[in-house]
This record gives structure tokens, sequence and C-alpha cells, in this order.
């Protein structure tokens, strides 16, 4: 059986068996985070079960986006851009950029990245298209710590998000969901006075 063909068996029993007897009023209410807060953090699989119950939300609590080593690219990326939505139509207050120890995107270079690309078919004027790009984003990330305080710094500062939405920096272990305060939203004030 294809991974495809799980995830719609597992589907067909989920809509079978699984919740799905919300009203109107659970649907409209489901999309704005009770807590109004908004986290960005990395895409691994290791935070998937372990970062909400770890910070005491539930599902529906906050809006979470997810990137590899939650890395910012740039001032209007994706990233900035759903913190936009996440504030100006779903009421977003606050914001938690959550690192990770352990996380795989400090072993990962623009030539690692390159050299996979190639094993996997990507032709040499693809990777050339992008290699400026690669190196810029893969090779600067080497301490998931450094990067919890550049992103933090790049929210913050950002001309589209407003000054009163508190961003805070939090560092989370992936196997004891520990988590340890990086940066707080009063800190970054401090520096930037």
């Amino acid at each position: 059986m294809s991974r495809l063909e799980e995830i719609l068996t597992a589907n067909k029993e989920f809509v079978a068996h699984g919740k799905h007897d919300y009203t109107a009023e659970d649907i409209a209410a489901s999309k704005l985070p009770k807590k109004k807060i908004a986290i960005f953090t990395c895409m691994d699989t290791r935070l998937t079960e372990i970062l909400e119950p770890a910070m005491g939300i539930q599902r529906g609590d906050a809006k979470i986006i997810r990137t590899v080593g939650n890395y910012l690219t740039g001032e209007f990326d994706a990233v900035i851009r759903s913190l936009m939505v996440a504030i100006y139509e779903l009421g977003v207050e606050e914001i938690f950029v959550v690192g990770h120890y352990e996380c795989g995107m400090a072993k990962t270079t623009a030539d690692s990245l390159a050299a996979a690309m190639r094993t996997h078919g990507v032709t040499e004027e693809a990777i050339a298209k992008i290699h400026g790009e690669l190196e810029t984003w893969a090779d600067a990330f080497r301490d998931p710590v450094e990067n919890v305080k550049d992103a933090v710094h790049k929210i913050a500062v950002n001309p589209y998000i407003p000054k009163n939405v508190k961003v805070h920096g939090l560092m989370i272990h992936p196997r004891t969901g520990k988590l340890d305060v990086i940066q707080t939203a009063d800190d970054h004030t401090a520096e930037t006075k």
C-alpha cells in the first residue's frame, strides 16, 4: 500500500468514526487562535507532538508556522506574510519564535544540498540558478540559538509587523520539551532604545 493509499484509508476511517460533529459556530471560531498567539518554529517532526503540550497550549490556541530551521529569508517572505494575516485578520497579539536544539539545519550547506539535488536528478543549470541563494540561506545557518535571536530581531523591526505585537524567542529540547527563554519582547525593546 502506498503512502497516499494509507492516508486515504485513514481519512475514510476518520470521516466514518472521527470527530466531525462541528457546528457552524465551531468552524467560524476555530480559525481564530484562542490565545491570540502565533508560533514560528521548525518543521522538525520531533516537534509535532511535543511543542504544544510543552507550551501548555492545545490545538486551536495558536497559529503555527513551520519552516526548515525556523529561518526567515526576507522582509516580505512567506513567514512574514503569514504573520501579517495572523495579526491583521486573525487577532494575533504575540509571536513566539521557537527554535530547537539538535537542529539538522545547522549541518546543512549549499554544497550538501546541491550534491543531494544532483543525485535526485536536478540539472546543473537549475542548481546554478539558485546556488547563490542556497549559500545565503543554508550556509548562514550554523547556530539555532543565534538563529532565534536573529528571527526575533527581524520580526520585531519588520515594517509590516506592528510595534505593539510582542515577539519572544525560545528554544525547545526535542526530546524533553524543556523550554529556554532566549529573548523576550522586553529584552528586544531595551536593545532598540
